[in-house]
C-alpha cells in the first residue's frame, strides 16, 4: 500500500480559528452524520448550533470559510466509522480532499453520485473498507494533480481509465480481473502525469502489454501478487525515472529485458516467484548503481554469480536463492558496502513524487519466516543464495559484511571450513549453512555473534566438539543433526548426529535416493536371524517341540512373577 508522508493540516491539530462556516455547509454535514455508525462519539463537537469550521474532521478555507478538507479516517486505538454514504456530500462543492480509510461500511457498494463527486478531488482515500462493486473510469478529474486509494477493499471488475491528471493510484488488495491492456493503452499519444502505480493483489491476468512510453513519469510500479503472463516489457526501459518495480509472484517468463539497464534510477527491483531464465545479467551491478533490493528468487536462472554485482554498493537484500545457479561465491563480495556497517540512521526507504514520498516494502525470509518489512526496511540487510548449485569454499572475504543480519547458503554443493573469522559478523542473527559438504571444526569465534539465534549447521561433514559457553548450547539440536559433531545441545548418545537420521533430510539433492547402509544392515541381519530360525523349526519336529515348550515355560513363569509382584 501507498504511505504517504506528505504533511497535510489535521483538523485535530488545528482548528480554523479566523473564519466561520457556510451553514449551508453545517445542515449538510449533519445530514452527512445523520446517517453514520458513530460508536466511539468521534464525531461529538459536530452539534446543530456549532461552527463547523471548528468541528473535528474539517478543515474550511481561511479565506472563504467553504469546507474544503474532510478528515475522516480512523486512527489506531479508535473504533471505526460505519453506516452509509449520504448523497449530502454533493453539497459540499468546494471539497478536494476526502479521507475515509480504514472504516467499516459493511460491504457496501459506492454509489454512482460518490464517484461523481470525486472528481473534485485532489486527494481522495477510501482504502481499508469493505467497499464493493465495480470501479468507473475516472476520466474527469479536474484538479492537476490527483491522489487516489482504494486498497484493501472488495471492488471487482476491470480497471478503469484514467484522467492525466491522476498522479498515484492504489487498488491493491482488490479483487479486480481481465487485462491491463485497455488501461495501459489507451490514448497512447497522450501524455500522463502518473508517478505511482499499485495493482498487486489482484486478479489481472494476460501479458503485460508494451505501453510504457507514456507513462515517462512514473517512479513507482507494484504488479505483484497477479496471474501476468509473458515477457517483462522492454518497453519499461523508457522509464528513465523509475526507482521502484515489483512484479513477483507472477508467471512471467523469459529473460530480464537488456533495456531495463536505461533504469538507471532502480533502487528496487522484485522479479522473485516467477518463471524467468537466462542468466542474471552483469549490466545490472554496472548500470543500476543505485540499488539497495535485488530479489530474483524462486525462478529458473542458470549461469553463474556475476562478479559484476559486488559493485553494487547501496545493495543490502539480496535474494537469489530457489535458482539454478553453479559458480563459486566470488571473494568479491566484500564490495558490497553497504552491509560492512551498522544501520542507517533512517529506517524507512521511500522515494519523493509530487505528491509526497511513499515507503518501500518487501517479502524477506528472516528465521525460517516470510516477513514483510516497510517503514523498517533500511534497516534490514540481509543475503540468501540457497538452493542453487553453487560450489567451492565460502570465501574468507565474506567475514568483512558485519551488518548483515541474515545469512543462508544451504542446500548447495559448498565445500570447505567454516571461515574462521565468522565472529566479525557481529550483527548475524540468522546463519543457515546445513544441507552442503562443508567440514572441519566450527570455529571458537562463532561465541563472539552475541546476537545470533538461528543457526543450522545440520547435514555437512563437520567434526569435533561444539563450541561450550556461547549461545549455541540454547539452540535446538537439530541445528547440529547429519555431522559428526558431539556435545550439549546434542546428547552424548545421539544416533541421530552420528548417523544423520535427524530429519530425514539429505546431506545434498544427488543423496537423497542413496541407501543409509547401517539401518539396512541391522534390518537384513534382524530378517536373516527370525526366517532361519523358523525355517529351522519346521524342519525338525523335535526342534520345534522344544521351542514352543519353551516358550510356554516362560510364559508361564513370568506370569507367576507379574501376579507376585501385584499382590505385594
Amino acid at each position: 500500500m501507498l504511505v504517504f508522508l506528505e504533511s497535510f493540516k489535521l483538523s485535530f491539530c488545528g482548528r480554523n480559528h479566523n473564519v466561520t462556516c457556510i451553514q449551508s455547509e453545517r445542515q449538510a454535514l449533519l445530514r452527512f452524520k445523520q446517517h453514520l455508525e458513530d460508536p466511539s462519539n468521534r464525531l461529538s463537537s459536530w452539534t446543530k448550533n456549532g461552527d463547523c469550521c471548528r468541528w473535528d474532521g474539517i478543515i474550511c478555507s481561511n479565506v472563504s470559510g467553504l469546507v474544503i478538507e474532510l478528515h475522516l479516517g480512523s486512527s489506531r486505538g479508535t473504533r471505526k466509522l460505519g453506516g452509509k454514504l449520504n448523497p449530502a456530500l454533493l453539497d459540499l462543492s468546494h471539497l478536494t480532499y476526502l479521507d475515509l480509510s480504514d472504516n467499516d461500511f459493511r460491504q457496501t457498494e459506492i454509489p454512482t453520485w460518490f464517484w461523481n463527486m470525486s472528481s473534485n478531488l485532489s486527494y481522495f482515500n477510501i482504502s481499508r473498507n469493505q467497499f464493493q462493486g465495480n470501479i468507473p473510469d475516472l476520466l474527469t478529474m479536474t484538479q492537476p494533480s490527483v491522489l487516489i486509494d482504494l486498497s484493501c477493499n472488495n471492488f471487482t471488475g476491470s480497471l478503469p481509465l484514467l484522467s492525466s491528471n491522476v498522479t498515484a493510484i492504489d487498488f491493491s488488495f482488490n479483487s479486480l480481473s481481465g487485462s491491463m491492456s485497455h488501461f495501459l493503452c489507451h490514448k497512447l499519444n497522450e501524455p500522463m502525469k502518473l508517478e505511482i502505480l499499485n495493482l498487486g493483489h489482484n486478479l489481472l491476468s494476460g501479458k503485460i502489454p508494451e505501453c510504457w512510453k507514456k507513462w515517462s513519469r512514473l517512479v513507482g510500479i507494484k504488479l505483484c501478487d497477479n496471474n501476468f503472463s509473458g515477457k517483462i516489457p522492454g518497453s519499461m526501459g523508457a522509464l528513465a525515472l523509475l526507482q521502484s518495480l515489483h512484479v513477483r509472484n507472477n508467471s512471467v517468463v523469459g529473460e530480464i529485458p537488456s533495456s531495463l539497464r536505461h533504469c538507471g534510477e532502480l533502487v528496487t527491483v522484485d522479479f522473485g516467484s516467477n518463471q524467468l531464465s537466462g542468466d542474471i545479467p552483469g549490466w545490472m551491478g554496472e548500470r543500476l548503481p543505485k540499488l539497495i533490493i535485488l530479489s530474483l528468487h524462486s525462478n529458473k536462472f542458470t549461469g553463474t554469480l556475476p562478479e559484476e554485482l559486488c559493485a553494487l554498493s547501496y545493495l543490502q537484500i539480496l535474494d537469489l536463492s530457489h535458482n539454478n545457479l553453479v559458480s563459486e561465491i566470488p571473494s568479491c563480495i566484500n564490495n558490497l558496502s553497504a552491509m560492512n556497517s551498522g544501520n542507517n540512521s533512517d529506517d524507512k526507504i521511500f522515494y519523493r513524487t509530487s505528491k509526497g514520498s511513499f515507503f518501500e516494502d518487501i517479502l524477506v525470509v528472516m528465521k525460517g519466516r516470510v516477513v514483510n518489512y516497510d517503514t523498517t526496511l533500511k534497516l534490514v540487510k540481509t543475503m540468501d543464495l540457497s538452493d542453487n548449485n553453487l560450489s567451492g569454499e565460502i570465501p574468507e572475504e565474506l567475514t568483512s559484511l558485519a551488518g548483515l543480519q541474515s545469512l543462508n547458503f544451504s542446500h548447495n554443493h559448498l565445500v570447505g571450513r567454516i571461515p574462521y573469522n565468522i565472529g566479525a559478523m557481529t550483527s548475524l542473527e540468522c546463519f543457515d549453512l546445513s544441507t552442503n559438504n562443508l567440514s572441519g571444526e566450527i570455529p571458537l569465534t562463532i561465541s563472539d555473534l552475541s546476537f545470533l539465534s538461528h543457526l543450522n549447521l545440520s547435514y555437512n561433514k563437520f567434526t569435533g566438539k561444539i563450541p561450550t559457553g556461547t549461545q549455541l548450547q540454547s539452540l535446538n539440536a537439530d541445528s547440529f543433526y547429519g555431522t559428526k559433531l558431539f556435545g550439549p545441545p546434542l546428547s552424548e548418545s545421539s544416533t541421530d548426529v552420528r548417523f544423520g537420521t535427524g530429519s530425514g533430510v539429505p546431506k545434498n539433492r544427488e543423496d537423497q535416493h542413496q541407501v543409509d547402509w547401517f539401518f539396512l544392515t541391522v534390518e537384513l541381519g534382524f530378517l536373516s536371524g527370525f526366517f532361519g530360525t523358523m525355517f529351522l523349526l519346521m524342519l525338525c519336529k523335535s526342534g520345534r517341540l522344544v521351542h514352543f515348550q519353551y516358550v510356554d515355560e516362560t510364559g508361564h513363569s513370568l506370569g507367576r512373577i507379574i501376579r507376585k509382584y501385584i499382590v505385594k
